[in-house]
């Protein structure tokens, strides 16, 4: 299984401030972006995938949306408003819940009331988990687990106080090459070489 994470920390829980950041300061369509290239595939769905989603602006508790590819029904396309509005439909399900609830919002697609830190917790559990770094270990020299969890962030880095928790899960740091690309671009490039390798 596949697992990867997107820790969002400007995307809004409000799901009218989410579709209003779209190619602003917030850039919340990057979320979209990730789905679309996690999930699908030409004419069709990866069924190994799990994608969270961890939208961290809020006055109350981070949103994990998590959709699980081989669950999902009718999305409605492959395009970013499609996207977005699945996102935005969770976020209004979400609205009320106390801290570490969860709600399913439709067939593969949940909303948890949990911090990116207690996700990774549960998570490492089950999975090897990598973390991008451009010091880390170049992508074609490792050697993956059976079951892993790629770790990713918008456009603000991952805080330096979230190193040695991830540390002590034992989160591998991988390289993906010389320049710096958007997680979008990177869950395409982990997926290819994952892909080889089967």
């Amino acid at each position: 299984m596949r697992a990867f994470v997107l820790r969002a920390r400007a995307a809004p829980v409000d799901s009218k401030l989410f579709l209003a950041g779209i190619g602003q300061e917030a850039h919340t369509e990057i979320l979209a972006h990730v789905l679309m290239n996690t999930i699908f595939v030409a004419q069709s769905y990866r069924d190994d995938v799990v994608v969270h989603l961890v939208l961290e602006s809020t006055n109350d508790f981070s949103r994990t949306i998590s959709f699980t590819s081989s669950e999902l029904r009718n999305i409605g396309g492959f395009h970013e408003q499609n996207l977005t509005a699945k996102i935005a439909k969770a976020l209004d399900a979400s609205k009320g819940m106390s801290k570490e609830q969860s709600r399913v919002v439709e067939s593969g697609i949940t909303v948890r009331t949990v911090s990116f830190e207690k996700l990774i917790q549960e998570l490492a559990e089950h999975y090897q988990l990598y973390m991008l770094e451009k010091k880390g270990t170049p992508v074609r020299e490792v050697e993956f687990a059976h079951n892993v969890c790629f770790l990713l962030t918008d456009h603000i880095p991952m805080p330096k106080k979230s190193f040695n928790s991830l540390k002590r899960l034992g989160t591998q740091h991988i390289n993906l090459g010389p320049k710096m690309l958007f997680a979008s671009q990177c869950v395409l490039l982990i997926h290819n070489e994952l892909d080889m390798r089967l």
